[in-house]
């Protein structure tokens, strides 16, 4: 068995004041995950203590592969960038990552045979959009090697607009095609219901609503699944403490196809 979790984490914003990652790591690391999908991560902002949060994550968890694949590029917070340029920094040298980034990770228990990342259709200029516009959108893969036999896990986060939420699970559908089976789709793909699976032709394996956190009734955050996979308990939503939306935890046995466990409740 193998338990997968995924959890937009608002980079660890507690109730829209403050960040705590500490609290977040704390929670991820109650859940007993092997292989863990994040969305809305950090990577050297100021807003969250210019931390790897990915990589902060991973070690807390005692994960030694992970992977943070950047949707976006550049300080989020325009101050940063100016007391960057009056102390002269660079891109270079050791300590907080000196090129701030936005995006999605992937952390996993199991050895990593191969990541790939691939960019998603819709906006995908350098840099970070003017506020109101819409993000560029990023996915990233791992052939894990899990003591029930090797699994394909993407995780990825969607455009909240039509049309290039469609568009990005259609590229998504066809990237994946030829990647090994069984496969794992994870992530806040801001669509509601069974849609994604009925655009991937794929199994949903998630019946509990995610979003907003305090008490959600949206069904946004997904897992997908392909090939010889299915969930061995029903998925649960868990409350974080953290961002405005719950996490996803699921058990999937490998080497089995068809139908996903029935729905779970919230807590």
């Amino acid at each position: 068995m193998i338990r997968l979790v995924t959890a937009n984490i608002q980079h660890a914003l507690v109730d829209g004041r403050h960040v705590d990652l500490d609290r977040l790591a704390t929670a991820l690391g109650s859940l007993g995950a092997d292989v863990v999908a994040l969305q809305e991560v950090d990577h050297g902002q100021a807003r969250s203590d210019g931390e790897a949060q990915a990589a902060r994550l991973a070690a807390a968890l005692g994960m030694t592969e992970h992977r943070f694949a950047p949707a976006m590029r550049g300080p989020l917070d325009p101050a940063w960038r100016r007391r960057r340029a009056r102390r002269g920094d660079s891109d270079d040298g050791g300590g907080p990552p000196a090129r701030p980034g936005y995006g999605v990770a992937l952390l996993s228990r199991h050895p990593v045979r191969a990541w790939h990342v691939m960019r998603l259709p819709g906006l995908n200029a350098p840099g970070v959009p003017p506020l109101g516009v819409d993000e560029p959108r990023v996915a990233v893969a791992a052939a894990v090697a899990t003591p029930d036999g090797p699994l394909t896990v993407v995780a990825t986060h969607l455009s909240k607009r039509e049309p290039w939420k469609r568009v990005q699970l259609q590229r998504l559908r066809r990237r994946l095609r030829h990647a090994p089976r069984p496969l794992v789709l994870l992530g806040d793909l801001n669509t509601r219901g069974d849609l994604p699976a009925r655009r991937t032709g794929w199994r949903e394996l998630v019946h509990v609503p995610t979003y907003p956190r305090s008490r959600p009734w949206l069904r946004i955050d997904h897992v997908l699944a392909d090939g010889p996979v299915t969930a061995s308990t029903a998925a649960r939503a868990v409350d974080l403490g953290v961002s405005d939306h719950r996490a996803v935890v699921v058990d999937v046995v490998l080497g089995k196809s068809g139908a996903a466990g029935g729905e779970g409740a919230a807590r």
